[in-house]
């Protein structure tokens, strides 16, 4: 028989556990301008539907006065809840009980929510405030990572998984973040670092904050790390909500329809006369894609980082879908290494998800130089072209303008299984641009003109007048249709609609070798 007194002794404890690591630690979260562990979970799902478990697991733990420090849910809370009416797993650190620190039991309530993840197809989201690894559990505290590790590993491509670091993130903590799709950090509380400043500074004599080595918008804007800035906690948990309305349940699922009052045969004359005649002269490509997506809007991912390839989510027509894109405006849209790897990890993600992926292409080539070069711009590019080559999503291209050189290639063309290839009037698909072209075809001829300048002129309009142009790609094929840039939103539709049943296959094997 179950009395008022077991009743009320299970009241309390819930209430004991609710308050982690005691009022004046919530208080001292509060001071810093961060929320405890349970009021983000509270913010990021719809409300009312969190299931807490394991609410009343405690360290096992004895040595350095650790026994005498019990709290009912140790230093992370765990369970489901949903997301636009949808089932997502949670587990959120709680920096008020150790730091948030991660000990054996810690890992094992992680570790259950993300096999329970998997066996329900649903997304993982980690919100990670955490001191680190709990020393006083030693090499306990580091198996306990390598289990969350290997679930980060078995997870991958299976269900979306999701990070937002909300506080500091340090040593080996990093990587579980570091192998989910997409990572999120809130300006001037989050940092991420594998070794700290006091480290550094006594190994290197290099003499840097937190915020300048891991913060915010280093991970965003330098090293590529983070996906998204958030002003604020709130924000970045709006974020996180509409980057989910994306993305399907798990790769077995496709991403949600999502029907809209745009309408499909919406005719944007502002198009074609977006892209200047000068082929110099740059233009605002997200100008183009919010042109064209449903309601003019567009979920930027690694918006600060490589800015001269553009990647993120939309919907055109209802359907979800994944963009890429140059950016003439940073770099006249040549691809580097950083906007290799960007674009390369975003499309092997749309892939593994069953996200259409469309391409608009303006790209003059890679980037020349000593640096790119040492760098390994070869082995970096090949990341890019092998995710295009790989994915078998519906994938349509649209040539704005330049596609020249194996840039052209790279860009899901007609020849590395692209579906639908269209191109504008103002589309240049040539091995070079005009001039480079010229200089080498016509060098000794124009060694000898007397009027080198004029005749340079001459052979370069010539050249582009036959092969700056989509219709010598148009003829063979290589691109399905030159469309009015007007009439651009319709046709990604028709063309959406015509390959919802696409089928294709890699050949049977245990994995490719991506060039890493």
């Amino acid at each position: 028989m179950v009395t008022d007194s077991s009743i009320q002794r299970l009241r309390e404890m819930r209430e004991q556990a609710k308050l982690g690591g005691g009022q004046a630690r919530i208080d001292r979260q509060h001071a810093k301008g961060k929320l405890t562990a349970r009021e983000r979970i509270e913010k990021l799902l719809d409300p009312g539907t969190f299931r807490e478990i394991d609410m009343f697991v405690t360290h096992r733990t004895v040595g350095f006065g650790t026994e005498e420090q019990q709290f009912l849910g140790d230093s992370v809370v765990t369970g489901w809840g949903k997301i636009n009416d949808r089932v997502v797993y949670v587990f959120s650190q709680d920096f008020t009980v150790f730091g948030g620190s991660l000990g054996e039991v810690h890992a094992e309530k992680v570790c259950k929510i993300m096999d329970l993840a998997m066996k329900n197809g649903a997304p993982v989201i980690g919100l990670n405030d955490s001191g680190g690894a709990r020393i006083q559990e030693g090499v306990v505290s580091l198996a306990a990572y390598a289990y969350v590790f290997q679930r980060n590993v078995m997870a991958s491509g299976v269900i979306p998984q999701i990070s937002a670091v909300v506080g500091p993130c340090a040593g080996g903590a990093v990587y579980s973040p570091a192998m989910t799709d997409f990572i999120l950090m809130v300006k001037g509380t989050s940092f991420m670092h594998i070794t700290g400043p006091e480290v550094i500074k006594a190994v290197t004599r290099e003499d840097v904050t937190s915020e300048e080595l891991g913060g915010a918008m280093t991970h965003n804007t330098k090293s590529g790390v983070a996906h998204f800035a958030a002003e604020d906690e709130d924000e970045g948990f709006e974020t996180l909500r509409t980057l989910l309305s994306y993305l399907p349940q798990n790769n077995t699922e496709d991403p949600p329809f999502v029907p809209t009052d745009d309408p499909a045969d919406r005719i944007e004359t502002e198009l074609n006369s977006i892209v200047p005649d000068n082929p110099n002269k740059p233009y605002d490509m997200k100008q183009v894609i919010e042109f064209v997506m449903d309601d003019g809007f567009f979920l930027e991912v690694h918006e600060h980082y490589a800015r001269n390839i553009i990647v993120g989510f939309a919907r055109v027509g209802g359907f979800s879908v994944g963009i890429v894109g140059q950016q003439p405006q940073v770099l006249a849209g040549v691809l580097d290494i950083d906007a290799s790897r960007k674009g390369a990890r975003f499309v092997r993600f749309c892939d593994a998800f069953n996200i259409p992926i469309i391409t608009f292409e303006d790209v003059p080539g890679f980037l020349p130089g000593v640096a790119q070069e040492h760098g390994g711009i070869i082995v970096h590019g090949a990341k890019l072209l092998y995710a295009y080559c790989e994915a078998t999503v519906p994938k349509i291209t649209i040539i704005t303008r330049k596609a020249y050189g194996g840039a052209y290639d790279v860009m899901s063309s007609k020849h590395i299984r692209g579906d639908i290839n269209y191109g504008w009037p103002s589309a240049e698909i040539a091995v070079m641009g005009p001039d480079g072209a010229v200089n080498i075809i016509f060098r000794h001829e124009l060694a000898e003109t007397t009027d080198p300048t004029a005749r340079r002129a001459e052979l370069v309009q010539d050249y582009r007048e036959k092969f700056a142009n989509p219709y010598v790609a148009a003829a063979r094929g290589y691109i399905d249709d030159v469309i009015e840039p007007a009439e651009t939103r319709p046709r990604l539709i028709e063309a959406l609609h015509m390959l919802q049943n696409k089928r294709d296959a890699n050949p049977p094997k245990k994995h490719g070798n991506i060039p890493l």
